[in-house]
């Protein structure tokens, strides 16, 4: 991966690669993928991108270019390596990450749609994978640079996103409570869905940690310290049985407001939060 990263680092307009998810943390499995951040700025070398593809793989690749996979995870592509190896190039505007990281550090954040990300893409993402990420090769130090500076989970950010989080939490159970004399269960769940995902959030920036996605998230506050007791299997039976007729479905949202009532306990009430 080294060796494909420095290639990549010297198509023209890349900035660096940076190794990211599972492998990153040291938390994969033996078949886990590979997800490679390229870093560019201004417009990278697609063509060049696509032959060193085709060189890695043995044939022919599709590059997708910059706004291809949506407005935050931008595009990439998906290469499978003679061993069978797969691996993830997904690409990262440097300049927008690092507006993004300026607008944290100050307290501001918003999130947005994006396929592959149900509940929403978060901006704080952006420095969360740099900060989390393992530089695999760079030619100014820039990503370096970036990557000590994210170290640090700003005190602006966790103010902001706790209190909108936990805020976006209780108004999202309060409407999933209106749908339950209705059995409207598509909306009760979406809405239920959404609250514990932005409790979740709440939870990880409380603790100054960052979250990336969804996925093993759940599981990551459970081992946070002042996280309630108990919130990672409420939160799952909750919604692994949200139920199907009005009575259910009010057992289901008393769980809810239970859970925002206790996170909200736990990380307060910040004061002037943005979003």
């Amino acid at each position: 991966m080294e060796e494909i990263a420095a290639r990549v680092t010297r198509v023209p307009g890349v900035v660096g690669v940076m190794l990211g998810g599972s492998r990153a943390r040291g938390t994969n499995r033996p078949d886990s993928d590979w997800d490679l951040g390229i870093y560019y700025r201004g417009a990278p070398d697609l063509r060049a991108l696509e032959a060193l593809a085709a060189d890695v793989t043995g044939g022919p690749v599709e590059i997708h270019p910059p706004g291809t996979w949506g407005p935050w995870v931008n595009g990439g592509a998906w290469l499978v390596l003679p061993d069978g190896s797969q691996v993830d190039w997904i690409f990262r505007d440097v300049d927008r990450v690092r507006q993004v990281w300026e607008d944290c550090r100050a307290g501001r954040f918003e999130t947005g749609m994006q396929a592959g990300h149900p509940l929403g893409f978060w901006s704080p993402v952006y420095p969360g994978e740099v900060a989390l990420g393992r530089i695999l090769a760079e030619g100014t130090g820039e990503l370096a640079r970036l990557k000590e500076e994210t170290r640090s989970y700003p005190e602006p950010l966790r103010e902001a996103l706790t209190g909108a989080a936990v805020w976006d939490a209780g108004f999202s159970v309060a409407m999933a409570a209106k749908s339950s004399a209705s059995a409207d269960v598509l909306y009760a769940s979406l809405c239920l869905s959404r609250a514990m995902g932005a409790l979740v959030q709440a939870l990880h920036a409380h603790h100054r940690v960052w979250c990336l996605n969804e996925k093993g998230a759940l599981a990551t506050v459970a081992t946070l310290p002042r996280t309630p007791p108990g919130f990672a299997p409420r939160a799952a039976a909750l919604l692994g049985e949200l139920g199907d007729t009005e009575a259910r479905l009010r057992h289901s949202i008393t769980v809810a407001e239970d859970l925002v009532t206790e996170v909200r306990e736990v990380v307060g009430r910040p004061a002037g939060f943005s979003c």
